[in-house]
Parts: C-alpha cells; sequence; structure tokens
C-alpha cells in the first residue's frame, strides 16, 4: 500500500479543511515543493494535490506549483479541482500531472466523463467518491446525491475504472480513524480494483490496518502535517 500525502492548496499555500468547510481552513507555513523534495528524500512516490481556488473557480488555478514540482521531482502527482472540461484535463497534463483527479463530474455528467475517458484513457483517472452513509456526494460535499457508492463504483468499472479514491466525509480532517467497515465491504463486492482510503487516518496504526484489509493506498493530510504520522514512518513503509 502506497502512502500518498495529500497538498490542499489555496491561494499558492498549503492548507487543511475540516470537512471541506473552506470557514474551518488551518494553514501551513512549508513550502510545496520543498515539501515534496523532502517526501521524495524519504521514500514516498505519490503525491495527491488537490487545487482548492480551482474548486472553487471551475478551473485549475494553481498550475505553477503543479508544474514546479513535477520538474523538480519524480512524483507521481494527481491532480484534482477545477477540471470541468478537456481543455482543463490537457492543461494539467502539459503541466506534468499523471493522474486527474474527478470526483462530481463523473457522478453529474457520466456521457461527458465518458467521453474523457476515451480520450485519454481509464488508467489516467482517479475517481474520487465522497460518501456520508454510502451515498455520494458532490460540489465540495455540500449536495448530497441518492446515488449509492456502489452503484457508482459499479459504472466506474464498466467504463474501466480502477483506480478509486473513497472519503468518508464525516471523518475527514476529524483523526477519528478511517471507515474500515466502508472498504472492507467494498473490497469484498469488487475485489479487483485499486481501493484508495481518505478520510480520519490519524496514526501508524489506521495505516497498517488498511494495508490488512488490501487498500492499494491511503491519502494522509492533517495525521501528517500535525506530525501524528512522522517522515521517518513513512522510509520504513516504503520499503514494505
Amino acid at each position: 500500500m502506497e502512502i500518498i500525502p495529500s497538498f490542499d492548496l489555496l491561494d499558492g499555500k498549503l492548507v487543511r479543511l475540516r470537512q471541506g468547510d473552506f470557514d474551518q481552513k488551518t494553514e501551513y507555513s512549508a513550502s510545496p515543493l520543498e515539501l515534496a523534495l523532502e517526501l521524495e528524500a524519504a521514500g514516498i512516490r505519490r503525491l495527491h494535490m488537490v487545487d482548492l481556488d480551482g474548486a472553487r473557480s471551475g478551473r485549475p488555478a494553481n498550475l505553477h506549483i503543479l508544474a514546479d514540482v513535477a520538474a523538480r521531482t519524480r512524483l507521481q502527482i494527481d491532480y484534482g479541482g477545477g477540471l470541468r472540461s478537456i481543455p482543463s484535463l490537457k492543461q494539467v497534463w502539459d503541466a506534468g500531472a499523471m493522474l486527474f483527479s474527478v470526483g462530481s463530474v463523473a457522478v453529474l455528467a457520466q456521457d461527458e466523463f465518458s467521453a474523457w475517458v476515451e480520450k485519454f484513457g481509464p488508467e489516467r483517472f482517479l475517481v474520487g467518491a465522497d460518501v456520508r452513509d454510502r451515498q455520494i456526494a458532490v460540489h465540495g460535499w455540500r449536495e448530497q446525491t441518492e446515488v449509492s457508492l456502489f452503484d457508482f463504483i459499479r459504472k466506474m468499472r464498466s467504463l474501466g475504472i480502477s483506480q478509486i479514491s473513497v472519503t468518508d466525509i464525516a471523518r475527514d480532517g476529524e483523526l477519528s480513524g478511517p471507515a474500515l467497515d466502508l472498504y472492507q465491504d467494498i473490497l469484498a463486492e469488487f475485489p479487483d480494483i485499486h481501493l484508495v482510503a481518505s478520510g480520519g487516518i490519524s496514526d501508524v496504526s489506521d495505516l497498517e490496518a488498511l494495508t490488512a484489509l488490501g487498500c492499494s493506498g491511503a491519502i494522509v493530510g492533517k495525521a501528517f502535517f500535525e506530525g501524528k504520522i512522522p517522515l521517518q514512518y513513512f522510509r520504513v513503509f516504503s520499503k514494505v
């Protein structure tokens, strides 16, 4: 299982939001590039970059940071936020992203999303499913749908998508532990997907539990930035 640090970008700075709320943000002083270099030196191979400005504006807004990190490291970056059209996907690709991280459009505009997958290939997408009570929420978690998580995953598999990130919204930013029962049920139903866990990860024991379940990756944010998962552990884990 890969540890995938999350860089949430707002006004060019690293931040963390509590349950996606822009009014509940914590700002960190670290430089995105310097931290990316440090993570790469610790054995990390992949980075989850979330363009919060882009998510609000509808177009990528932190491409300069993406391009800088991509040019100066060998990290595989999945980039999300503001990806609403093929031109925006091309911008992100040209700036150095290896994967497109998408969410709402895959739920609400499936015909359009299918065209994206056909053009770029299903292997270029990390589809994010944000859930409350196993139903999908969209638009930065502000709107709850009646779309079942399992029906959504089934649809993504029909498009050839195998990399899926699932976030239990109630746990995000709370350091309350990941949704282990949910992930276990997902993997029992879809044993062939590459499941990336997100939300609630608080310490090393959570990562070990997710590894035991068979998750392919774990996105960590607050737990890393607040020292709950020390960088030294990344070095050990990257060798497992």
